[in-house]
C-alpha cells in the first residue's frame, strides 16, 4: 500500500466517522455540500484524495470541531489548519486575564473555566461551598469536575434529586461526546454510567416538569440551591479556545442567596 493510499484511507475513514455522527448518508452530504454522493464515495474508500478546500468544506459542512478539522488536515496530507496553544502561552495572555476577571467578578457565587474534557483549569473562592463536600483526594490535579459530581466520594451524596441531577449530567456528556473530537469524552461518559448504575440509578430519568433544573445541595451550614450557566468564546479560531467554557453557579432561592454573600463578603 502507498504513502498516498494510506493517507486517503486514514482521511476517508475519519470522514466517515464524522458523516455518520451527524447521521447523514453519502446523498445527504453530497446535497448539502455541493458534492457529488460518488466523488465522496471515493474519498472515504480512498480511491481519491481531497485538496486543502475540499476538506474545509466538508469540515465547514459537518460543522466538526476544530480539533477535528485538525486531524481531518493531517489525515489528509496538510497541516493544520487551526493553531493550538496552551492557555498560559504568551499568545494567551489577554484571553487568560478576561477569563480569570470573568471568574472573579462572579463572586461570591461559584464559577469554574474547564477544558473540553471537563477538566478544570481555574476556579474562583466561591468554589469551596462545593470542594468542602468532596473527598481531597479526588481535588488532586487533574481535576475533572463532572467526575467530581456523581462520584461517590464527590457531591453525589449531598446532591438531593441525584437521579435526576445525574441524568443531566450524562445526557449533556453524551450529546458533547457525539459532536466532540476528543475521545476522553467517551470514556467519561462511561464512567459517569457506571457511577450512576453502581448507585442504582437510572441514567436516562428525565427531569420533572421545571423551568431550570437545579442542583440542590444537603451542606453542612444549610441546604443549598443553584442553577448554572455555561458560557464560551465568541468565533474561538485557536482549538483550546474553541474548547474552553465557563460554568458558573446563582443562587436560586434567597437563603441561599444570602449563605454565600455572607460567607464570601
Amino acid at each position: 500500500m502507498t504513502a498516498a493510499t494510506t493517507t486517503g484511507t486514514a482521511f476517508g475513514a475519519l470522514l466517515r466517522d464524522w458523516r455518520q455522527r451527524r447521521r447523514l448518508t453519502q446523498l445527504d452530504l453530497g446535497i448539502q455540500a455541493d458534492v457529488s454522493a460518488r466523488h465522496l464515495s471515493f474519498l472515504e474508500t480512498g480511491r481519491s484524495k481531497p485538496s486543502r478546500d475540499m476538506v474545509l468544506h466538508l469540515s465547514e459542512e459537518l460543522d466538526v470541531p476544530l480539533r477535528g478539522r485538525n486531524e481531518l488536515m493531517i489525515a489528509a496530507g496538510f497541516a493544520p489548519a487551526y493553531s493550538q496553544h496552551g492557555l498560559d502561552d504568551a499568545e494567551m495572555g489577554e484571553v487568560q486575564r478576561s477569563l480569570r476577571r470573568i471568574l472573579d467578578g462572579q463572586e461570591p457565587y461559584p464559577a469554574v473555566l474547564v477544558d473540553g474534557s471537563w477538566n478544570l483549569v481555574a476556579a474562583n473562592r466561591g468554589i469551596a461551598i462545593l470542594t468542602d463536600l468532596v473527598d481531597p483526594e479526588l481535588l488532586i490535579p487533574p481535576v475533572n469536575v463532572l467526575r467530581v459530581s456523581l462520584h461517590p466520594r464527590g457531591l453525589a451524596p449531598h446532591v438531593a434529586d441525584l437521579e435526576e441531577y445525574a441524568a443531566h449530567v450524562v445526557s449533556r456528556v453524551r450529546r458533547q461526546a457525539e459532536r466532540a473530537a476528543s475521545t476522553g469524552l467517551r470514556a467519561l461518559l462511561g464512567e459517569l454510567v457506571g457511577y450512576c448504575r453502581d448507585a442504582g440509578l437510572d441514567p436516562t430519568a428525565q427531569p420533572r416538569d421545571r423551568i431550570v433544573l437545579p442542583l440542590r445541595l444537603r451542606h453542612p451550614d444549610q441546604e443549598l440551591t443553584l442553577f448554572s450557566t455555561v458560557s464560551v468564546l465568541g468565533a474561538p479560531l485557536d482549538v483550546t479556545l474553541e474548547e474552553v467554557a465557563i460554568e458558573s453557579f446563582f443562587p436560586a432561592d434567597d437563603a441561599t442567596a444570602a449563605y454565600l454573600r455572607d460567607r464570601f463578603a
